[in-house]
């Protein structure tokens, strides 16, 4: 087995995502019509009509995305035969994405996944007011020179590590102010492009620990079986199967650094050389390229992705 299945994080969504699989699909259907129920409304025609802006919402954003990732994978398994046990080595999802990998891998049902992404969802956004805190992308520095800039612009405040995404491309999150001096530092140690990312909440530090507390909770509440393949840990970039420590991990991804960059390449290092990026867009197939030389990645997240992922499998 030298294939990895990944998911990808915020970020990813668009509207109009995994329409054409449903209507192309009854398993996608099915997948959608669940995650509806689970919710209690339609989160579909949020997905599929918009507006942007409500779609981007994090309580939205990300059960939404573990749908369409849900969806394809479901549709993969009824078209393409795919069955994780025997043709994964490793599953492993972006922030997020990890609760779709382990919902992929039979963890979680798709009903209880969908909830705890709404709760993750809500209790990130709650957890800081508005406006208090940020996040910035430092671009062209190495993990070690960001690391090194978020902690002298700390000068007390909050100013972690939120991403260390591959190829130049480390995230910072914290208090509004500290983020600014980070970007600033990094320019001065010889970033590339230090910039702040509009987003609604600094996911991702130490500011989430109240939404940390409130998974903690939801998944003390939640059936957690052993994934029927191993899965990447953001927080250790490496792969855990036990649910007692699926759980603690999980808690930990809400504040920790998602270590995307080392968990590519320990995969890509224990023999893993195609890469299938499962659901909405092809973020992780891009950082891919910059982390792994010499693997292949690509997407299905739409019904021509899935004719061209069993022509690839000789099906």
């Amino acid at each position: 087995m030298t294939a990895a299945f990944v998911f990808p994080g915020q970020g990813s969504q668009a509207v109009g995502m995994g329409k054409a699989l449903a209507q192309a699909f009854a398993p996608a259907r099915a997948v959608f019509d669940e995650v509806d129920a689970a919710l209690g409304e339609k989160l579909t025609a949020t997905m599929w009509e918009g507006p942007a802006e409500k779609l981007t919402l994090t309580e939205n954003a990300q059960p939404a995305l573990m749908a369409v990732s849900l969806a394809a994978m479901r549709v993969l398994v009824a078209e393409a035969g795919i069955d994780l046990r025997r043709d994964a080595q490793f599953v492993a999802g972006h922030s997020l994405g990890e609760y779709s990998a382990l919902a992929a891998a039979g963890t979680f049902t798709i009903t209880d996944t969908a909830r705890l992404l709404r709760i993750r969802g809500r209790a990130m956004q709650q957890a800081v007011p508005v406006g208090t805190g940020a996040m910035a992308a430092l671009l062209g520095l190495s993990f070690e020179d960001a690391t090194a800039a978020a902690a002298e612009a700390a000068q007390g405040e909050v100013c972690d590590v939120a991403n260390d995404n591959g190829g130049g491309q480390v995230v910072v999150s914290g208090k509004k102010s500290a983020v600014e001096r980070a970007v600033e530092i990094a320019k001065a140690k010889g970033a590339r492009r230090a910039m702040m990312l509009q987003v609604s909440a600094p996911f991702h530090c130490a500011l989430m620990k109240p939404a940390a507390d409130a998974m903690a909770e939801a998944l003390a509440q939640t059936s957690v079986n052993p994934p029927v393949v191993p899965v990447f840990a953001n927080v250790l970039a490496k792969p855990i199967s036990d649910p007692q420590e699926i759980v603690k991990r999980l808690v930990e991804q809400v504040t920790g650094t998602v270590r995307w960059r080392e968990c590519v390449a320990t995969m890509a290092g224990a023999g893993v050389t195609n890469f299938y990026e499962i659901g909405s867009g092809k973020v992780l197939t891009g950082l891919l390229k910059r982390i792994a030389e010499g693997t292949t990645g690509s997407t299905v997240g739409s019904p021509e992705d899935v004719a061209a992922f069993k022509v690839s499998r000789g099906g």
